[in-house]
């Protein structure tokens, strides 16, 4: 079976008109006639059916969590995952540098080819059709990602999303005490530096104020 017979039938659609496909499997390196349009498209065609999914998955959900999970879903490394899953290297084509530099395991070339080619699916087809196509691919993680978001803290979830990034770790730093000592509020910075972004969080002890700033810094991280 060639690879992109393998791909069609790992994604479980057969494009009509295979050019699309063909198209969508064109890294940039080649030069003219590439990939990135459709990237672009796939990017948000895969936003769109994931927070539907979502949406739909966890009625209760603030605003703020949908965000941070579907962050979590459609991040480069989450895609060049599932990418490797079905084995889209084996189909992409790539110029003789990116070719000779290991391009077809690398995590952006393979999240953007995957982009590409739901684009492709969509064109080919339509949204209905091309919802099942990505809700098959990323179902688990969906799954695993609303499991673990109940009962994961802010602090873990910011750490452990910080760590996939390859970012550094975030301070905190008490910046305020105040009240009584049977009633105090500690306010708390919860600094990611690489980020520029900083939390804030106030509580009733030092380490509830923590869990707040976390989740500020990661609301702000995801807008």
């Amino acid at each position: 079976m060639s690879p992109i017979e393998a791909l069609q039938s790992a994604l479980g659609y057969r494009f009509k008109d295979k050019s699309l496909l063909e198209a969508a499997l064109r890294h940039r390196s080649l030069g003219a006639r590439h990939n990135e349009r459709l990237e672009f498209l796939g990017d948000s065609v895969i936003g769109l059916i994931v927070s539907d999914a979502l949406f739909k998955a966890d009625p209760d959900a603030s605003e703020g969590r949908l965000t941070r999970l579907r962050a979590r879903l459609v991040r480069k490394t989450t895609l060049a995952d599932v990418a490797r899953e079905i084995r889209l290297g084996d189909a992409l084509v790539l110029g003789p540098s990116a070719g000779r530099s290991g391009g077809s395991d690398r995590d952006s070339i393979l999240a953007d080819g995957l982009e590409a080619v739901i684009a492709a699916v969509y064109l080919d087809a339509d949204l209905v059709t091309t919802e099942p196509v990505v809700r098959r691919l990323l179902n688990a993680r969906m799954k695993d990602a609303l499991d673990e978001g109940i009962s994961k803290d802010p602090k873990t979830t910011l750490q452990e999303q910080l760590q996939s990034g390859g970012y550094a770790l975030p301070t905190y730093a008490v910046t305020d005490v105040h009240g009584e000592p049977h009633d105090r509020t500690f306010s708390v910075a919860c600094v990611l530096s690489e980020l520029g972004i900083t939390g804030k969080g106030a509580g009733s002890s030092r380490k509830t104020a923590e869990q707040v700033a976390a989740q500020d810094a990661l609301d702000q991280w995801v807008s």
